[in-house]
């Protein structure tokens, strides 16, 4: 059990990776608080896992400040925070709203900001035991390259690589370790939307054969599943990657190793 005697707040805890993430936390021992919207979440169900839930908007700083309070009261410790919460709008930015753009750095950037900020005064004391805490926020691939029509999501990855790497300077002296999982193609709620907008390209195919095409342009004709996420998170919280910070891991079926105007 690599995460035994370990608390772990997870938010998006709820939707598709966040769950398989805390189910995997839990195998390991961790104490895990799920943290979203509903209890619910995106894959609208609810199922007693062993987690504590905590209502958290992560736009929010007084629900962060709560968050951590009520983390605080129940555990006395934080070891492990992965922000996995985020949105995708599938739009170029000639048919973004003003709107959409703040809402998506809300929750994907300001909302890594805020649930990072609030966790750290207890993170620094997990931390001072002896061994290192570990922070896990969630870029993209799509943070390193483009798929179209997903302009305000690649941006707003591509800030959320440079919010780890500079957090991992300024906390690693401090004990806290701090990397971003950068996932690809993973089947989830956002995955099957995905499928279905106007930023897919579907162009009449069916979703059958748009999820087809999908696997064969990666060179392992797959994609991901939530548990390939979890795995790699599970590692990175555990204390086998004390050495492992600043860096953003891309979990991506090789999709962005190949040249891809010479794919066959």
């Amino acid at each position: 059990m690599m995460l035994k005697g370990k608390t772990a707040l997870v938010t998006g805890g709820r939707g598709g990776i966040g769950r398989a993430i805390v189910a995997r936390f839990l195998r390991e021992g961790a104490t895990v608080f799920a943290a979203d919207l509903t209890p619910e979440g995106s894959l609208a169900a609810h199922d007693e896992d062993g987690s504590h839930f905590l209502k958290l908007d992560v736009t929010q700083e007084a629900d962060s400040i709560a968050a951590m309070s009520q983390v605080s009261q129940e555990a006395g410790q934080l070891d492990i925070l992965v922000n996995a919460a985020g949105i995708e709008i599938e739009k170029t930015i000639e048919d973004t709203t003003l709107e959409e753009w703040n809402r998506s750095f809300a929750v994907n950037v300001t909302g890594t900001f805020l649930t990072s900020k609030h966790a750290l005064p207890l993170m620094r004391a997990a931390a001072g035991q002896g061994a290192s805490a570990s922070i896990i926020n969630f870029g993209s691939y799509d943070g390193f390259i483009a798929d179209p029509g997903l302009a305000v999501y690649c941006a707003t990855k591509g800030a959320v690589h440079a919010l780890t790497r500079a957090m991992a300077c300024d906390h690693g002296p401090e004990g806290i370790r701090v990397n971003a999982i950068c996932p690809g193609y993973v089947d989830t709620p956002m995955l099957q939307s995905f499928f279905t907008g106007d930023g897919s390209g579907a162009g009449g195919k069916s979703i059958d054969d748009l999820q087809q095409a999908v696997r064969d342009v990666h060179p392992m004709r797959t994609y991901g599943t939530p548990d390939d996420i979890a795995n790699l998170v599970n590692w990175l919280a555990s204390d086998e990657a004390r050495y492992a910070s600043g860096q953003l891991w891309v979990l991506d079926g090789g999709l962005s190793a190949q040249v891809q105007q010479m794919k066959l």
